[in-house]
């Protein structure tokens, strides 16, 4: 699968740090990363319950729009999913042109401020781990106007979509998030998602989501 990637270097103005799997992957990862997948977001989902009707009802009384964003992401092999999301913005975005969010950005409601920079708007997305739209950890899917955009500028764009988008993955825990200001701040990011996926492992997995852990907790260049 991996031989059909392109060969041409990627587009990049500081190099991502480099990151060595610690383990290798073995034959049932795969099914072992499914097994977690299910376990762990079934398991959280049931958990976070009051918290997702505490979300919900400050959603409401704060603009009082509809509580889930749904946009439309590429998943595995490129098929189309509705990525599910607590909204925190004055816009549903999901057409041929969607601007990134930027530090101070007047789209942002106030509760979705806080749950922006705490990612609590992410939570609904443990159901798209459940359905099978995406993984815990893997490459953070895009807007499709993001994918077109990206897609035809970065030659090695499309290996991202080789494993199934995550709700956490390897550019994250590297730091690789928040605005965009030029080319070079989406390639180092596609650096670290194709070499997650050329390189993944369950156990590597496991170790990607103990260092997410922390970083939730810091508010990161979350806005």
């Amino acid at each position: 699968m991996f031989d059909s990637w392109p060969s041409t270097p990627p587009v990049t103005a500081d190099a991502a740090p480099t990151w060595r799997p610690a383990f290798r992957r073995g034959a049932g990862s795969a099914a072992w990363k499914r097994a977690m997948d299910v376990t762990l977001a079934g398991l959280a989902f049931l958990f976070l319950l009051p918290a997702y009707l505490l979300i919900a009802l400050a959603v409401v009384a704060d603009s009082r729009e509809p509580i889930l964003f749904r946009q439309r992401r590429t998943g595995l092999d490129g098929k189309v999913f509705n990525i599910l999301k607590f909204r925190s913005m004055t816009v549903t975005e999901d057409g041929d042109r969607i601007v990134h969010a930027s530090r101070g950005d007047k789209r942002v409601t106030r509760v979705g401020a806080f749950i922006r920079a705490t990612s609590l708007d992410e939570l609904p997305q443990l159901l798209n781990v459940i359905r099978g739209d995406m993984s815990l950890v893997g490459p953070r899917p895009h807007a499709l106007a993001h994918d077109a955009h990206y897609g035809a500028l970065l030659s090695h764009y499309g290996a991202r979509f080789t494993v199934r988008p995550g709700l956490t993955g390897l550019a994250q825990v590297q730091g690789l998030r928040g605005e965009i200001h030029q080319l070079s701040c989406m390639a180092r990011r596609i650096d670290a998602d194709v070499a997650y996926a050329r390189d993944w492992s369950f156990r590597d997995d496991l170790l990607i989501i103990a260092r997410t852990a922390p970083l939730l907790l810091k508010r990161v260049n979350a806005y």
